[in-house]
């Protein structure tokens, strides 16, 4: 993928994205040795790209690896209600991703339960009882292709892979990679790197009542197992990419994998799952712009043996990726 500077960003503040992607909690002064910069230019970076961008380093919890449900929501609003009813769901803090399309009456909105019972709480119970809700479909995530721990910059190509192998972390040699599990006494540790994936020990070690070592060894141990990932939000908007999209492909049954490894691979596919529902996979795509979306759509996606149908939703305003950001939105 080429990459061409937009607005205020530059090659050096994607390599700067790409690097906290492969670790987001690396060290300015290890970026700069890799990136050949100061650990004073790295954090001034960051520091612009945090209030420019959007930048948030954050940790997730990865639902696939925790084997939890998760759905991709398609509610259809009254007009006038979906902008109320999106910022809403924003503030919820088992929801991400959200955007508003089809004229400003869809909200497309991915769901990670935190507890359960948060699914029937939210599908059962409050989005039916809201009447500005004209129809709720639920389609369940059953098998991640493209997204989640493994980020989009990547397609990029900003840093070559001896970069890459740096940067990449080394959990500690106590920390085997157990079973994804987290445990009610990681809350309050998850608590603040769900807030701020940077966070230092001190910090953790403050919120948690438990020793720094401690603190080490367990999100050492829960990074290793796969249960917690850290992520990096970004406004595409700055690179260049302001169009995202949701597509709904339906495909051969016996396609559907095919297809699904097959969309993993192209530049504009930031996220990729095979769904149960009316479609078989469901993928967000970031593009340029609407020429950009028809040529993927008639190119790379079209010649895609096995594709059916496809059904486009773009969004018109982006709500939630994996923060809530309200001022600026």
């Amino acid at each position: 993928m080429e990459f061409h500077a937009h607005g205020t960003l530059d090659g050096l503040d994607l390599r700067l994205l790409a690097a906290l992607e492969v670790d987001g909690r690396a060290s300015f002064s290890k970026i700069g040795g890799v990136l050949g910069v100061s650990d004073q230019t790295v954090a001034r970076r960051y520091r612009r790209l945090s209030a420019e961008a959007g930048l948030r380093v954050v940790a997730v919890r990865d639902a696939e690896r925790l084997g939890q449900d998760q759905w991709m929501l398609r509610l259809r609003c009254v007009p006038d209600s979906a902008t109320v009813i999106a910022d809403a769901l924003a503030k919820r803090p088992d929801t991400y991703w959200i955007g508003l399309g089809s004229g400003g009456t869809e909200i497309v909105c991915m769901t990670r339960p935190r507890h359960p019972g948060d699914h029937d709480d939210l599908l059962l119970g409050k989005l039916p009882r809201t009447p500005s809700v004209v129809e709720i479909r639920a389609q369940q995530l059953l098998h991640r292709f493209y997204g989640g721990p493994t980020g989009w910059l990547r397609k990029f190509g900003a840093l070559d892979e001896e970069q890459i192998a740096v940067l990449t972390p080394r959990h500690e040699a106590n920390a085997t990679a157990g079973p994804a599990r987290i445990e009610p006494e990681d809350e309050p540790l998850l608590a603040v790197l769900e807030r701020d994936g940077r966070a230092t020990y001190p910090e953790l070690q403050r919120a948690t009542g438990r020793s720094e070592s401690a603190v080490k060894r367990r999100l050492a141990a829960l990074l290793a197992s796969g249960a917690v990932y850290i992520d990096v939000e970004y406004h595409s908007e700055f690179l260049g990419y302001p169009l995202a999209a949701v597509l709904w492909i339906t495909t051969a049954p016996s396609a559907m994998h095919a297809v699904g490894e097959a969309l993993a691979t192209h530049d504009e596919i930031a996220f990729a799952s095979a769904t149960a529902g009316p479609s078989h996979i469901v993928v967000t795509a970031v593009v340029r712009g609407t020429a950009g979306l028809y040529a993927y759509l008639s190119g790379p996606l079209g010649r895609l043996e096995g594709v059916q149908h496809v059904e486009t939703t773009p969004f018109m305003r982006r709500v939630k990726q994996l923060t809530y950001q309200q001022a600026g939105r």
